[in-house]
């Protein structure tokens, strides 16, 4: 099997946009969570989310692909504009920036995860306002007239596979590409597929990640309906989400995307290419136990990273650096400790804990900004802080500090579980600068 390293981050979240950016104020401690803006959010209990800075989606796309930005949702724009910086800050010169592309097409590889994109209900208003027969839909009059209002085009906007699909455009990529929708395991997913891609031989790159936004009415509604969403933190939005702390109320919605560059090693080395680390490990499993709520053995997503170890072909004791869910609902924290614990016993405490979801949010399918902050971690051996976890559920000991930590960190592990039982581990390791 060939080895894989990440050569390429990119990032866009409610703390920066870039991955310099991201990582500058993550370790500063910055959070990114607020009162909504992008709509009022006065009539949900909760009216706060990570909501990312502003951005002209044209900027970061080339001049001939400017008027495809008009069927971008916003998940789309996410991912396009994650996309751009991962390719910048690994070097590659696509059909994105040159006539002479660097790049062998047919041995690039684009691997996405994506959410449920929800459409924008100012398009769908107008339509069904037409085909409204007193206080109901006519669904004869939606498909005679209510249609008409909407653009052509209108469902390429909302497709879960068109994030990957634009950034292949743009970039012109021609290898293995296939889209992942499992909720908040995507990203993850998504990543451990193109890993296993290049291992084979199938592609010496690949970019690989996912993004989405859950900063919409409608996303909004879903999880205060499932009684998932922080209600009593809209006066104090920078100390709402609390990973694994005893005062946790919930989590927050939020933005974002996170995209790696994976490449072949020796292909990384050929071109000179800078080397974060070595992704050296995945793990899935699913946890069957509930579609809302995880087994509170945690058994299931301590099986993941335990396989992702076992992959890396590495014990428990190598790691240095956990990022873990840590979604904030205490019920949901509890199990994944416990599942922790299975994995790593009374050494648990050993291990540094950076919840990061504390400064931006969940991302739900963009995710893969924590999985980018692994990597990072190891290459800056640094381990960002755990803002808002100050009192450890169960009267646990956890390795966490709210302050940023210089560390020697040789063995990163990002880990996640999604709403309905997927969970998903990868493991980072540090290239020793022998080999």
């Amino acid at each position: 099997m060939r080895r894989v390293v990440v050569t390429g981050v990119g990032v866009i979240a409610p703390i920066g946009i870039g991955a310099k950016s991201f990582w500058e104020n993550l370790l500063a401690g910055k959070v990114g969570i607020k009162r909504i803006e992008s709509f009022d959010p006065s009539g949900l209990p909760c009216q706060i989310a990570g909501e990312c800075p502003a951005y002209k989606i044209g900027d970061f796309v080339p001049k001939s692909y400017r008027k495809a930005t008009k069927v971008m949702a916003r998940d789309i724009e996410l991912a396009v504009i994650a996309a751009d910086d991962a390719m910048k800050d690994a070097g590659l010169q696509t059909k994105a920036y040159t006539e002479s592309p660097q790049i062998k097409p047919e041995r690039f590889g684009c691997n996405i995860g994506a959410g449920l994109i929800n459409a924008q209900l100012d398009e769908l208003t107008s339509a069904m306002h037409i085909a409204r027969e007193g206080n109901k839909l006519d669904l004869h009059k939606w498909g005679r007239d209510g249609m008409q209002q909407l653009t052509p085009l209108w469902l390429l906007k909302y497709l879960p596979n068109m994030l990957a699909c634009h950034v292949t455009i743009i970039h012109e990529l021609k290898g293995p590409s296939n889209t992942i929708t499992c909720a908040d395991a995507s990203s993850h997913l998504a990543i451990g597929e193109a890993f296993r891609t290049i291992q084979r031989g199938n592609a010496d790159l690949a970019i690989c990640g996912g993004g989405e936004s859950k900063v919409n009415p409608m996303g909004m509604a879903r999880h205060t309906l499932l009684k998932r969403l922080n209600e009593t933190g809209n006066d104090s939005p920078e100390r709402s989400v609390r990973p694994f702390d005893e005062d946790a109320a919930g989590m927050v919605n939020g933005e974002g995307a996170g995209l790696l560059i994976l490449e072949e090693y020796e292909h990384a080395k050929a071109r000179g290419a800078k080397i974060y680390a070595e992704l050296a490990g995945f793990g899935a499993s699913q946890d069957s136990y509930s579609v809302t709520e995880p087994d509170p053995s945690g058994h299931s997503y301590g099986r993941a990273i335990g396989k992702a170890l076992a992959d890396a072909d590495l014990p428990p004791n190598a790691v240095d650096l956990l990022i873990p869910c840590g979604l904030a609902i205490k019920s949901h924290d509890a199990a994944e400790l416990n599942g922790l614990a299975a994995v790593f016993g009374n050494a648990l405490d050993r291990v540094a804990l950076a919840p990061i979801k504390s400064q931006i949010g969940n991302l739900a399918a963009g995710s893969g900004v924590e999985a980018c902050a692994a990597p990072l971690a190891v290459h800056h051996n640094t381990i960002p802080p755990a803002v808002n976890t100050r009192k450890p559920i169960g009267g646990r000991k956890l390795n966490v500090s709210p302050e940023v930590r210089e560390k020697q960190v040789n063995v990163a592990v990002s880990s996640v579980y999604s709403l309905g039982g997927q969970n998903a581990a990868l493991v980072f390791k540090k290239v020793a600068s022998s080999q």
